[in-house]
């Protein structure tokens, strides 16, 4: 149904499928996020080696499901144990003895980050790897002229439970009142028995975990790739940045970057809506730098 013109033709139903397009990558992202969003958040970690855990998420849900023949449904939740365990492994092995030093912190992840990536690669090889569907994921909806992948409506409602589940994770149990308290003030958390170090455990595993759900879902978008992470983590960074390291601020801000991204690419290609998005983001931090929703209270 072609409308006008804007840099070229403009057809409204190829428009709503890149905007359905974009709410489904934006959704992806938004996994992605929270994890880093939940790591900056809690233990003031800025984690250089949250692309390989989404890279790890994508080669855990390819290995389970090409060497043991896990279906798919169950390869994304089998990613978020894996990649957590890992994301656990890392917080007690080395993380954990760099809190409060946070150029310490940003190189010993980087380092992480490119041992991960050779050590994947020395044991899978540079080869794209690829994830299949079942054939009821791979059919499309058609809503009068508009058609809808069946996948990327899974993906939106695994995005929306996982919103849910940790709104009410951390809003709504004991363990959320004590992740808040050790965010606003570790001293005082601990003053009434609350073990900050057990705190920045779990959130790291959640966070990481988290991080090998999107590199699961990712895996079926594109290819499988030991490099695959480096690109994913800047878009992740992004909605961390703008959203103001909160989870409702990261829930806006990857819908919002994910649909302007499809917007511009749509009228323009991919390469030319990155620049102008980069080029929004960076006017939109320049006015508000602390991002849409900053936390209220500074942590100490």
């Amino acid at each position: 149904m072609a409308v006008g013109s804007f840099f070229g033709s403009f057809d409204l139903s190829s428009f709503i499928n890149a905007l359905i397009l974009g709410i489904s990558i934006a959704s992806i992202w938004l996994i992605a996020a929270l994890g880093l969003t939940i790591i900056y958040g809690t233990a003031g970690v800025i984690n250089m080696a949250h692309g390989e855990f989404i890279m790890l998420g994508a080669y855990s849900s390819y290995m389970l499901q090409s060497y043991f023949g896990l279906p798919f449904f169950l390869c994304v939740p089998a990613a978020f144990v894996i990649v957590g365990a890992i994301g656990l492994v890392l917080e007690r092995g080395l993380i954990r003895y760099l809190y409060k030093r946070p150029l310490d912190t940003l190189l010993a992840t980087f380092g992480v980050s490119l041992v991960l990536m050779q050590g994947v690669r020395l044991i899978f090889g540079s080869d794209p790897k690829y994830i299949a569907v079942p054939p009821m994921f791979t059919s499309n909806f058609q809503f009068g002229f508009v058609n809808i992948s069946a996948f990327r409506v899974i993906v939106l409602a695994i995005t929306i439970a996982l919103v849910v589940a940790l709104w009410a994770l951390f809003y709504r149990t004991r363990f959320g009142v004590q992740v808040r308290a050790v965010m606003q003030d570790k001293e005082m958390a601990a003053s009434f028995g609350i073990n900050s170090d057990r705190i920045y455990m779990l959130t790291f595993a959640v966070g990481a975990g988290l991080a090998g759900i999107a590199g699961s879902l990712f895996g079926v978008l594109n290819i499988v790739l030991p490099t695959m992470g480096a690109g994913y983590v800047v878009q992740a960074f992004l909605v961390v940045v703008v959203g103001g390291g909160t989870l409702a601020g990261s829930v806006v801000a990857g819908g919002a970057t994910g649909e302007l991204q499809s917007i511009f690419a749509y009228f323009t290609n991919d390469t030319f809506a990155r620049f102008v998005l980069y080029v929004l983001i960076v006017v939109f931090l320049r006015i508000r730098p602390q991002g849409l929703f900053a936390p209220s209270a500074k942590r100490r």
